[in-house]
């Protein structure tokens, strides 16, 4: 699923093609495509009609365009191969074209919601005075952001009896890394992802947010991760940061660090992949 990177650059697509705009029509071309808007499709399209979008926000891997003047927001859910995509309004129709808007002006291109898997989809929430949709309110602040509190970070992680990569990947407690990044972050810090979070000494758990930015801006200056066509920015670009990687996906493939075959463990329904030598299981308390 697409993670913080991928989400931004999604976001300042939108920023740059739709912000401003008004709606004139709205198209629901799959009833999947709104199921979290329970008042479904009809409801959906025509409570858009006439609102002009504001500037595309993001928090984590949440993306969402508040409506100016109304106190709700379009929330963007993407799941496994959502696309927000700004394309030509005589282009020919996507094989999973889901959603289509059309706006007032002479630009000449329409927002289209494009989903093979239909995991995806758009809804319409209230704003808390965050400015937040209401149902993403109790989503952390991610490493990026500004506001982020490392101290509150640090102390979280000395009192949850969890592990390192669990940690990582707790949208409650830091937003925006998923299993992607979570392994590029502890690869370069030296950490194996089963490491309990209470022995991250002040110092480590800094190292690791700052891998974790590092990481995460460098795949930003590239267009994020694609590892097939279903990520593409809002133009229909892949990404190319899995050129990039230096953990994830490289299994029997030799450590960029100590040239040692990396490993891949089952982990969560997901995959975890690591160097056993630069990241060492931790030891087991007798």
């Amino acid at each position: 699923m697409p993670e913080l990177p991928e989400v931004e650059v999604v976001r300042r697509g939108l920023e740059r093609w739709v912000a401003g705009r008004t709606v004139t029509e709205v198209e629901v071309l799959h009833p999947r495509a709104v199921r979290r808007h329970p008042a479904g499709g009809a409801d959906f399209a025509a409570r858009l009609k006439g609102q002009r979008f504001e500037v595309a926000r993001r928090r984590g891997k949440y993306l969402w365009v508040p409506m100016a003047d109304t106190g709700t927001s379009v929330l963007g859910h993407l799941g496994m191969s959502g696309q927000l995509l700004v394309q030509p309004e005589g282009a020919a129709d996507e094989k999973h074209l889901r959603i289509r808007v059309r706006f007032d002006d002479t630009d000449g291109t329409e927002l289209r919601f494009v989903d093979q898997r239909t995991f995806g989809g758009l809804s319409l929430h209230d704003q808390t005075p965050d400015g937040l949709p209401d149902v993403i309110a109790h989503i952390a602040r991610d490493p990026l952001d500004p506001e982020f509190d490392e101290d509150a970070f640090h102390r979280a992680l000395r009192q949850r009896r969890t592990t390192v990569k669990r940690a990582l990947l707790d949208q409650s407690l830091i937003s925006g890394v998923g299993n992607i990044y979570a392994d590029e972050a502890l690869w370069r810090s030296r950490l194996h992802y089963d490491r309990p979070t209470a022995t991250l000494t002040r110092p480590r758990a800094a190292e690791l947010l700052g891998h974790a930015r590092d990481v995460m801006n460098e795949a930003l200056a590239v267009g994020g991760t694609s590892f097939d066509s279903l990520y593409v920015n809002v133009n229909g670009e892949s990404g190319y940061f899995d050129r990039s990687l230096d953990a994830y996906g490289r299994e029997d493939e030799p450590c960029h660090r100590c040239g040692t075959p990396m490993r891949r463990r089952p982990w969560m329904n997901r995959s975890s992949y690591f160097c056993p030598r630069c990241q060492r299981p931790p030891r087991l308390s007798a």
